[in-house]
């Protein structure tokens, strides 16, 4: 079985997503699947044909996030230190290019938000950052062509 590394918030983040999802999501569809029958012709019927699209997606998840929640392997971020970059690690790094400043934390493929600052283990950038520390520089391959970043911080919280 693969596991997956996880940091403990992610996991529980997983956990309450799964549990709303049956627990409100579900129920929900159904009645809105049984409204919609209501109606009359269901080859005619939008609403009928949304819902039970909707129905299909929640299930669908349902099952994702029960497949993937018993392989999650928990990392404890919090006993984790040093200088180099690695699971779990907030890295600050600048675009060699634009100057621009961006801080990231290396989380697990299931947890990672890029809008939340957090990036998947086996994305580029975090490919290219693992095992570096402060004052590397790393050459990310990018559509545009490669992208270069110095590594100006590296912290475990």
């Amino acid at each position: 079985m693969q596991k997956f590394p996880m940091t403990a918030q992610g996991l529980a983040k997983l956990e309450e997503e799964l549990r709303q999802l049956k627990s409100e999501e579900r129920p929900a569809v159904i009645r809105a699947i049984a409204e919609a029958r209501e109606h009359g012709d269901l080859s005619e019927n939008a609403e009928y044909h949304a819902a039970r699209e909707h129905q299909s997606f929640i299930e669908g998840r349902i099952a994702e996030l029960e497949g993937v929640i018993p392989s999650v392997e928990v990392i404890d971020v919090s006993k984790l230190s040093g200088d180099q970059v690695r699971f779990g690690a907030t890295v600050t790094i600048i675009d060699d290019d634009s100057e621009e400043e961006k801080t990231y934390r290396i989380v697990g493929q299931h947890e990672a938000d890029t809008k939340q600052g957090s990036i998947s283990l086996s994305s580029p950038l975090a490919k290219a950052l693992l095992g570096k520390s402060v004052g590397d520089t790393v050459e990310v391959p990018a559509p545009g062509g490669a992208r270069a970043y110095e590594i100006t911080k590296v912290r475990f919280v």
